[in-house]
């Protein structure tokens, strides 16, 4: 069967290289002979050379480096009739191959129970355990209930924008690919960055704190051996280990830990009611509804209004939904029922079947994720609020302020005096039942790890994506065949390169802790604490620019309807509401919705990241807030500068040129199935 070919953009230059209908012969596995007369070796026939970087997808798919034509003219096709454009021959009408070769493609394997629990493996982290006690000290039990409700609800309208985008285009580096096809390409290239640096340094910095939760039992405290051989090696070696199964295997893993996460917060969840109900020997001085006589106070070392405190806890709770999004990074591996046969048909073309195979597999994930944990965020956080007062000197608190509790007090519940602890452990502890608070910490460190061991596998997938379809042959930049060495995979088709890398990039950092401690009262835990606040960060804008991209994309498809519907391209005629109707997902109230989200997330980065400085200075907060903000925009520039591209949005004006960016997703939609 001939491989599928798409005609590339009318923009695209006629001397740059390409391949005519049927192939070349430099298309086909021959061997070529350099300059010195020797022979070189044969390239893979579904890859095609045009320039020091051309993607082996559209032009305009996202790549780390610009197409150059001026750096390897010996590429030009020397087939078809010719015509003198000052040196160069013009090539025949050209195509180009959007089917990667074998050893850069995934397993299909994943089914929708896989896709729901890897997504909710890495959304109920650390976060639903640690964050809650911590907004519950800063701004008071309201605090807690409108910070998660509030979060939660952005966080669903950010999905409803790539769920939509992603049932027609479950494609490899897709959050890349959405910014880059209908916003600006090179920030499609620094989002991808941005979203594959937030998993990386996450996958570091929960295995960090997985070492503070051991350290709460004294035979582990400040044990180096065990921190140091254990926690900081052994550990993410495992863990690793267990991302290189393949991908069938590994997705059984993740229902597996998944499920007992879930059990795990249904125990917590009922041991939370059953002690403030009374249970355990210890008396009740206080109850749950005295806890909630005043539900505005708020620490007055850290803001000075409680308006303050809940802008400052929205920023907080944001990081417990860093996750939600995961979905769309899987979606690669998502299995698709069918033949390949009835797959790889014309895309333009209308085909029903596409939309009970995606909403088999990608479509509750990406909808109901976000609903449920927001769910469990909500009710585990008024638990504690009813559990727990404000002012208890346990609490986790914000390390860069100076709080109006004292920590490490001696409060008589048995916390270790120097330990601020998750509210859970914290509670558990008064409680005074045996071993609760053990237990709590053992999930605790479980959960922390499990979390840990499916954001390396997002971290890899998103390399991969932004790698896989680079042209890194003979002939090309160093740089740019580094690059594509990371989107290759191995005999079991796991992107094995792209995952030890990611594993390996942030791996000196819980090391720093030998030294430091696992406080952050040190300039080495303030650089770990900078690091992880870095990673909510950047999912936040990631979140911002997907809302802008569905934006631009629900604006162009109305703007050329009537040509898309005339010319029967599938799959985005999202205004026809008949019966022979193939859109996959229609989601609510757009664009409102997604107008709403944007401003949402623009109002969580400048406003409530910022609401932490309102009431003084702090290094630390600043750099959490902004520091990847300001990396963000100057990556941004900087690839603006090194491809000499203008700061303008991609023109989707033209509707034969809108037809043709379509097609070419759906093209590399089908030849990932």
């Amino acid at each position: 069967m001939s491989e599928p070919r798409i005609e590339l953009p009318e923009w695209y230059p006629d001397w740059l290289p390409a391949a005519p209908r049927g192939g070349s012969p430099r298309d086909q596995s021959t061997p070529e002979r350099g300059e010195d007369g020797d022979q070189q070796q044969p390239r893979h026939q579904n890859e095609l050379r045009a320039g020091p970087s051309q993607l082996l997808g559209p032009p305009s798919s996202p790549g780390l480096l610009p197409v150059d034509s001026r750096t390897d003219r010996s590429l030009t096709s020397q087939a078809g009739a010719s015509s003198d454009r000052g040196g160069f021959t013009r090539a025949p009408p050209k195509q180009i191959l959007v089917t990667p070769s074998e050893d850069r493609t995934v397993k299909r394997r994943l089914r929708g129970i896989h896709l729901f629990m890897i997504t909710l493996n890495a959304t109920l982290g650390t976060g639903l355990y640690w964050r809650g006690g911590q907004i519950l000290e800063l701004g008071g039990p309201l605090a807690v209930l409108l910070a998660f409700l509030l979060v939660g609800i952005l966080a669903w309208a950010v999905m409803q924008c790539i769920t939509e985008m992603l049932c027609i285009w479950p494609i490899p580096g897709a959050l890349s690919v959405y910014v880059s096809e209908f916003v600006d390409a090179e920030l499609g290239i620094v989002v991808g960055i941005a979203y594959w640096f937030t998993y990386s340094v996450s996958f570091a910095a929960l295995v960090a704190t997985s070492a503070a939760l051991f350290d709460y039992w004294p035979a582990l405290r400040d044990n180096k051996r065990v921190d140091g051989g254990v926690i900081y090696f052994a550990i993410p070696l495992v863990l690793t280990m267990v991302n290189g199964l393949g991908i069938e295997i590994y997705g059984v893993i993740e229902v597996i830990t998944g499920t007992i996460k879930i059990l795990f917060l249904a125990v917590i969840m009922v041991f939370m009611i059953a002690i403030n109900v009374g249970a355990g020997p210890a008396p009740r001085e206080h109850r749950g509804d005295s806890y909630w006589s005043s539900p505005t106070v708020f620490d007055t070392g850290a803001a000075q209004n409680w308006v303050t405190a809940l802008f400052m806890s929205i920023s907080i709770a944001t990081f417990a939904f860093v996750g939600v999004e995961i979905v769309a990074a899987s979606a690669l591996e998502a299995r698709w029922p069918g033949s390949r046969s009835e797959d790889r048909i014309d895309s333009g073309l209308s085909r029903r079947s596409d939309k009970p195979l995606i909403g088999s597999s990608v479509k509750f994930s990406a909808i109901f994720l976000s609903v449920l944990a927001t769910i469990a965020y909500t009710i585990s956080g008024v638990l504690v609020s009813l559990d727990i007062p404000r002012d208890d000197p346990s609490l986790p608190r914000l390390s860069w302020v100076t709080t109006t509790v004292e920590p490490g007090k001696d409060d008589g519940s048995g916390a270790p005096p120097s330990i601020t602890t998750s509210a859970f452990v914290v509670i558990a502890l008064q409680s005074q039942i045996p071993h609760l608070a053990d237990i709590f910490n053992a999930f605790l460190i479980f959960t922390a790890l499990t979390c840990a061991q499916t954001n390396l596998y997002v971290a890899s997938r998103t390399l991969f994506g932004l790698t896989s379809r680079l042209d890194g042959g003979t002939g090309q930049p160093w740089l740019l065949r580094v690059l594509a060495w990371f989107g290759r995979t191995n005999r079991h088709k796991v992107p094995m390169r792209a995952m030890i890398f990611s594993s390996l990039a942030f791996s000196w950092v819980p090391f720093l802790q030998l030294k430091g401690g696992t406080g952050t009262d040190t300039a080495i835990g303030m650089f770990i604490e900078i690091l992880t606040e870095m990673g909510s960060v950047g999912v936040l804008i990631v979140w911002a620019c997907e809302c802008l991209a569905f934006i631009r994309y629900y604006h162009c498809i109305h703007r050329h309807k009537e040509t898309l519907q005339a010319e029967k391209i599938s799959q985005v005629r999202r205004w026809d509401l008949t019966d022979y109707n193939d859109y996959p997902y229609r989601s609510h109230a757009q664009p409102l919705l997604a107008y709403l989200a944007l401003t949402g997330c623009i109002f969580v980065l400048v406003v409530a990241n910022g609401a932490a400085l309102w009431n003084g200075f702090h290094d630390l907060a600043f750099l959490a807030s902004y520091l990847i903000v300001l990396v963000f925009f100057a990556l941004w520039g900087l690839l603006k500068l090194i491809h000499g591209a203008q700061f303008a949005w991609v023109d989707l004006s033209n509707p034969q040129h809108v037809i043709k960016k379509i097609k070419t997703l759906h093209e590399i939609r089908l030849a990932a199935t």
